[in-house]
């Protein structure tokens, strides 16, 4: 059984400015959850306003107004009822913009089994009725109660249920074979793809053949084994270009690609664009031709 360490160890430190920089998001509190409400995000944003990363989760819950907020590179247009599930290590871009939000944050360990893959919702009628009555009950209790034992048992037991509120609104089928497997890979590609972009590595540790592998990725995501190894990767290279002072050839060296060449040809089939034009677009603040990940053709 192969043995892959974490892919945030190499990166931690360069990922230190970009967590100072959030200032917009209070931290988890004592019991490893936390709220705050935010009036017009993004209003002391720098202008151009820059990619941070954050060490903890984040529900932010659109009260008033409208705006974009970016997680990975996409443009998430927010309105009262939008619901964002923003997770550690995900690049995040709050503009300038008149959106009004509430928030609630907790430590990484507090995410629940049932982390739904999805991250943004538009909430309606009773669901929307629900998920306000739990942030706001959760943000009464973290004002009300500062310590003890019973006290964090009960804020976190706020927040699992706002978690099961969550994955009750996604209504996707997470039982089945299929799902099983490619819940596992996902999971193994977290801390694996610095390490290896080769399918059958990851077929071989899921004790299945590469066709399974790919069959369960085509039916979950419509995208093949391989195609959803490289978007993993192609991914955390924008991530650090966006959010760390790291070289190209560096963040190519932390994803495992020997030549600065190689990394430099895999990044422009991926995302249409060479790195450090993808470095400067990003610096330059929100704008529409930054893209989301391209859709190569089928490679698998």
């Amino acid at each position: 059984m192969r043995c892959w360490s974490s892919p945030v160890t190499v990166g931690a430190m360069s990922l230190a400015a970009s967590r100072d920089a959030a200032t917009s998001f209070r931290p988890p509190g004592w019991a490893g959850v936390g709220t705050c409400a935010l009036d017009a995000i993004g209003s002391r944003a720098p202008d151009p306003p820059s990619f941070q990363v954050l060490p903890f989760h984040v529900l932010l819950l659109a009260t008033a107004g409208h705006g974009a907020v970016e997680v990975d590179f996409f443009a998430h247009s927010c309105r009262p009822g939008t619901l964002l599930w923003i997770r550690p290590g995900q690049a995040l871009r709050v503009g300038r913009n008149g959106l009004t939000a509430s928030a609630v944050t907790f430590e990484p360990h507090l995410a629940g089994d049932e982390e739904p893959a999805i991250g943004r919702w538009q909430l309606r009628g009773e669901d929307e009725d629900a998920v306000i009555s739990e942030f706001t009950q959760l943000a009464v209790d973290c004002d009300r109660h500062r310590q003890g034992p019973l006290a964090g048992e009960l804020l976190r037991h706020q927040l699992r249920v706002l978690q099961l509120r969550i994955a009750l609104l996604g209504g996707a089928d997470t039982t089945g074979p299929e799902s099983r497997t490619y819940t596992r890979f996902r999971s193994m590609l977290e801390a694996g793809h610095p390490h290896s972009r080769r399918v059958e590595d990851y077929a071989d540790e899921l004790n299945c053949s590469v066709r399974t592998l790919t069959r369960a990725c085509l039916s979950i995501t419509g995208r093949t084994a391989k195609q959803v190894v490289d978007d993993r990767v192609a991914l955390e290279a924008r991530r650090l270009l966006a959010c760390t002072s790291l070289s190209v050839a560096e963040v190519g060296r932390h994803l495992g690609f020997a030549e600065p060449t190689n990394f430099g040809r895999f990044f422009h089939r991926e995302v249409g664009m060479s790195p450090g034009q993808f470095r400067a677009d990003a610096a330059h603040g929100p704008r529409q031709a930054i893209p989301a990940q391209r859709l190569p053709p089928d490679r698998g």
